[in-house]
């Protein structure tokens, strides 16, 4: 169907949700953002969905909401009665509409019969993914668009180990989308009938405190903690989203007492008035924490996210001035000393594993090797991740002590399985302990690996293409660099290439090797010095993203490579 016939569909349902029906109004005559919103539906994938609010079947709104509900809702009505009574866990944070959006996914998911427990106000990503555990419910669901724009919202369905739904269960689940394609059809239950019948129930606190006894635990040293935690000075900010009560929660019980939070960015703000982009891999994020930190002479920054899964921090320099950190450099902070505390303490086991990403860094790999743990690579996405742990788990044949991504998201222990900023605070404050302990803060630190490792740096290169012909140009710039590989970047040379859309791994001298990872739209370039390059399609937005990692022995060098590498990268996109 055109886009045409399905915005009159729109146009002429007379139920149109009001401030729908008021936007659709208003787009009269406006061709190219009519067609933007109706010529295809909201990509349902294997994270979900995210998109711009509005009204259109490529928008966030009620109806698209309830479509993908109405998916998970016939997918779960082909399970047993007792698996199917489980029910679904839905969480939300501060966006514009999330609130509405978990409400109707419960009420599509109680007109099938399937209980919902619903949090009773915005609650952080990993907790949601803590209470499909603790609840022992069949799936559970997000409303989040975690770190973009305030225009944009999105839904994640969990599978019930607390992970992202496993790719089986979700390509059924996104058969059933779209099979329900009139959203104008889809039925909804009446809120008060299904309170009445216990089809909705409303959770809180009780699950507030079961993730925090689990959070108590993330702290290795606690005779550590309680030392240095009384006097380190931390600036701690939610952005304005989920992570101020648990975040605050967690520090306090933890023992750091001498904490502040951006009293701005503690409030729940869905315009988040104070920052252009509510990411905490954005340095303008931390303007407010770092004129803060100055007043208050701050040893550690730390922002999280709105849905509080992602984690940025900045130390403080010799100079008085703070350096942000990067989510590498975090994760290779926090790994050292983990690796370091539990060896101290005889609890390292001698199966230790770490899981990180493809698009990581290296600098991780060799903290891990120096202690005799094992790094093990994933595919990018968290889910990837819980599937390690549950294996590990499974088999016995590694036990879990941490994993992250270069994009600021952390694992400490496995009682979550996504991403999970509010262990990683308490875990960072930990570190910061460490090195104040000996006078010393974590930039010293980060110097003292560089010294030790080598100089890691890496950089991330995200290109949007919105609109209709976005992802045609994203596909093409895949094929661009599949089909016409550089021999070469920055006149070093490439020594293999890895293609995870077909599992292979092409080596300079002909050979071809098969790579033992699901498939995915992935191209790796190994290079001669032992630096990489990846390029990968977002699954999340219309972004083609380019990741590179260099090593040297100095950092200067290590900086100067990358500054090449990305200098070829942009010249062989302009070709």
């Amino acid at each position: 169907m055109s886009w045409e016939k399905i915005y009159k569909t729109w146009a002429d349902y007379q139920g149109l949700e009001k401030s729908l029906k008021q936007e659709l109004t208003s787009l009269e005559g406006n061709e190219a953002e009519l067609e933007d919103a109706f010529y295809a539906p909201l990509e349902f994938g294997t994270a979900g969905m995210r998109g711009v609010l509005g009204v259109g079947i490529n928008r966030m709104n009620i109806y698209t909401v309830r479509q993908a509900t109405e998916g998970l809702a016939l997918f779960m009505d082909t399970l047993d009665d007792k698996t199917k009574q489980r029910g679904v866990a839905i969480s939300f944070d501060s966006r514009h509409h999330s609130k509405d959006f978990a409400h109707e996914a419960a009420k599509v998911l109680g007109a099938h019969g399937i209980p919902s427990y619903v949090f009773e106000s915005l609650r952080p990503t990993p907790e949601l993914s803590f209470t499909v555990r603790h609840l022992h419910t069949y799936a559970g669901i997000m409303v989040t668009a975690s770190h973009n724009p305030k225009q944009y919202n999105g839904y994640k369905i969990y599978g019930e180990d607390g992970g992202q739904m496993p790719p089986e269960e979700s390509n059924m689940i996104t058969r059933f989308v779209r099979q329900a394609s009139d959203l104008f059809a889809i039925k909804v239950a009446d809120e008060a009938v299904l309170a009445k019948n216990k089809l909705t129930k409303i959770i809180g606190d009780e699950v507030d405190q079961a993730y925090l006894a689990e959070v108590k635990k993330v702290t290795i040293d606690q005779p550590l903690v309680t030392k240095e935690g009384q006097t380190m000075k931390l600036i701690f900010s939610p952005l304005h989203g989920t992570g101020a009560m648990l975040g605050e929660k967690a520090l306090k019980q933890a023992g750091f007492a001498n904490f502040t939070m951006v009293p701005e960015q503690a409030k729940a703000d869905p315009e988040f008035s104070t920052v252009t982009k509510p990411n905490p891999e954005d340095p303008a994020a931390f303007d407010l924490s770092i004129a803060l930190g100055k007043k208050e002479d701050a040893d550690l920054l730390i922002a999280v996210d709105p849905d509080a899964d992602r984690l940025g921090a900045a130390v403080r320099q010799p100079t008085g001035e703070y350096q942000l950190l990067t989510g590498n450099q975090i994760a290779a902070l926090m790994l050292d000393y983990i690796l370091t505390a539990r060896q101290k303490n005889n609890k390292l086991p001698k199966n230790a594993a770490v899981v990180k990403s493809i698009v990581s860094s290296e600098f991780a790999t060799a903290i891990a090797k120096n202690y005799g743990t094992q790094m093990i690579n994933v595919l990018t996405g968290f889910k990837f991740i819980a599937e390690q742990i549950k294996h590990f788990e499974e088999t016995n044949e590694h036990t879990f002590v941490f994993g992250f991504e270069e994009s600021y998201g952390y694992l400490v222990r496995p009682f979550v399985r996504d991403k999970d900023a509010i262990q990683s605070l308490v875990m960072l404050a930990e570190v910061a302990a460490y090195y104040k302990e000996q006078g010393k803060n974590l930039y010293d630190g980060l110097q003292e690996l560089f010294k030790k490792y080598g100089y890691f740096a890496e950089k991330t290169i995200a290109l949007t293409f919105d609109g209709v012909e976005g992802a045609q140009e994203i596909e093409q710039l895949m094929t661009q660099f599949r089909e016409s590989a550089p021999a070469s970047f920055a006149d070093v040379e490439v020594t293999a290439m890895e293609d995870f859309a077909n599992s292979e791994k092409h080596v300079k001298n002909g050979e071809t090797e098969t790579i033992a990872l699901p498939k995915s739209n992935v191209l790796k370039y190994l290079l001669a010095d032992g630096s990489w390059i990846a390029v990968r399609p977002s699954g999340t937005e219309p972004k083609i993203k380019f990741y590179i990692g260099t090593q040297a022995d100095s950092q200067d060098k290590a900086l100067a490579k990358r500054k090449a590498f990305e200098d070829a990268i942009n010249a062989f996109i302009k070709k």
